[in-house]
């Protein structure tokens, strides 16, 4: 099973493009049926469905798991199968047909406008990692992209003049995101100075760490951990809190949900409904400026 644990992961960093956090869950997930298996001297090749209810008990009761993550434990064994399926390892997937428990409904967490000029306010922009840092901020700020999009960003790929960036999606899809002029005047900074001084071994992408590498979506989260910590702000920061900022603050703005969607490159407009949990303030100030008998005259 070890081996095909890790043709599979294999598979979805360069045949599917998955994130190397979402990787590494599944992994996670994987390990923890494994040990499962082990444990009840089950053979994963030959699973059954009352074994896959007792694995759910297992995960709720015993590992004390939440919802949400027995879900995604299960979306990894559903796609693992899969994978097993097309290999003809296995003959079925055993987890088709099995559904997880019903998540708990989170709000997204975001930054207020205040709080993103105190974190803009951090990095030092005579530095070239201070450069660097303070465009990881802009482009995830301004453009609502995956961590793992932005790591793989390549200098031929940014277009200056459009204010565009074609990056590679979820499921190896091409899309354009876009930027603004805060975003492109600290770009045109760190290209012109920080880029130069870190990119000794002349790579291809944008954003380069301490040992002239291409900086990894593990980097840009310890980035960001260090930013908050110079802060006052008493939140939690990630690149996709980030990303929850961008859609949130569109929508405040008066900005479409279907726009929204096209811009995250969701899918779905499921998977954006999340974001529709617009301020109250928000909500009044539309209602009285939109509703003609909301008001006197």
């Amino acid at each position: 099973m070890d081996k095909n644990i890790e043709s599979f992961s294999e598979y979805l960093k360069y045949q599917r493009n998955y994130s190397e956090y979402t990787i590494t869950s599944y992994k996670d997930d994987l390990k923890l049926y494994k040990e499962y298996l082990e444990r009840e001297s089950l053979d994963y090749k030959k699973i059954e469905y009352t074994d896959l209810r007792n694995f759910l008990r297992y995960l709720k009761e015993e590992k004390k798991e939440k919802n949400s993550s027995i879900c995604r434990n299960l979306s990894a064994l559903r796609t693992f199968y899969n994978y097993l399926l097309t290999k003809e390892i296995t003959t079925s997937n055993p987890f088709t047909y099995i559904n997880g428990p019903k998540k708990e409904r989170r709000l997204p967490r975001y930054f207020e406008y205040n709080e993103l000029e105190e974190l803009f306010s951090v990095p030092d922009l005579k530095d070239p990692f201070g450069q660097r840092n303070r465009l990881i901020l802009e482009l995830l700020y301004a453009s609502g992209m995956r961590v793992g999009e932005l790591v793989n960003i390549k200098v031929k790929d940014i277009n200056k003049y459009d204010l565009t960036i074609k990056i590679l999606g979820k499921g190896n899809k091409e899309r354009l995101v876009h930027f603004g002029e805060y975003a492109k005047e600290i770009m045109e900074l760190y290209l012109k100075d920080g880029y130069k001084k870190l990119n000794i071994d002349n790579l291809e992408y944008l954003l380069i760490n301490n040992k002239h590498t291409k900086l990894t979506e593990r980097g840009v989260r310890d980035i960001l951990d260090k930013i908050i910590k110079q802060t006052d702000i008493s939140k939690h920061i990630s690149p996709h809190m980030l990303r929850h900022t961008f859609a949130t603050h569109l929508l405040n703005e008066g900005c479409d949900i279907l726009s929204v969607q096209k811009l995250l490159g969701h899918e779905s407009i499921s998977a954006t409904g999340i974001y529709t949990h617009v301020t109250t303030d928000h909500l009044k100030s539309v209602y009285y400026n939109s509703f003609p008998r909301a008001k006197m005259k």
